[in-house]
């Protein structure tokens, strides 16, 4: 476990996320926030890799993390945003209701300006997002589906992907016109975080 900071964290930022460490570990023996494998990482795989996208700083107030399972990386970008960007409120969209009752543990415990809605995110009403954020959750080609419904037309959406990214890039353009940036993952130099825009369907 290597809690290590990559890149310059303040001492509330920290402290935020040293609870959040705490409660995941916590919380996970009952309903699995994440795999057994990965406790021991749960710096390096989950609070450092989920971390990478807070400097990329994305302009906007409304942050909408789909699919937050157990917090990452929603749960990290609201409690950075806490002090780097005040005004930004983060809304986690969660079908599982054991999930959504401990990412609201979080936001209470940790006074976080963030919500959580419980809904299918196909079925959620759309969220205008200026960024909407998403990890280990869908292929891109449906994750652009999921963008077209929640991100405003001129916002970006923030994808953590695998080693098969590029793949994944390729088999999307058969469905999906927009601009990308990749930037290499911090936890595995052949996965990638992939910054999205102006995405249509062709």
């Amino acid at each position: 476990m290597d809690q290590a900071a990559p890149f310059d964290v303040s001492r509330e930022t920290m402290e935020r996320l040293e609870a959040l460490h705490d409660l995941v570990l916590k919380w996970t023996p009952r309903i699995n926030l994440i795999s057994k494998s990965s406790v021991q990482h749960l710096w390096d795989r989950h609070i450092w890799d989920s971390a990478q996208i807070i400097p990329l700083e994305f302009p906007g107030d409304a942050w909408v993390d789909i699919g937050s399972g157990g917090g990452f990386p929603g749960l990290v970008a609201a409690v950075f945003a806490k002090e780097r960007f005040p005004a930004r409120y983060t809304r986690m969209i969660e079908s599982d209701q054991r999930k959504a009752a401990f990412l609201r543990t979080v936001i209470r415990e940790l006074d976080l300006n963030a919500s959580v809605l419980v809904a299918r995110i196909e079925e959620a009403v759309p969220e205008n997002a200026d960024v909407l954020s998403a990890r280990a959750l869908a292929d891109l080609t449906n994750l652009l589906g999921f963008a077209e419904r929640h991100l405003k037309p001129d916002g970006t959406a923030v994808f953590f992907k695998g080693e098969s990214w590029q793949k994944e890039v390729s088999a999307a353009q058969e469905s999906w016109s927009f601009s990308l940036v990749s930037h290499t993952s911090i936890s595995n130099p052949a996965a990638a975080v992939l910054e999205i825009k102006e995405i249509k369907r062709v």
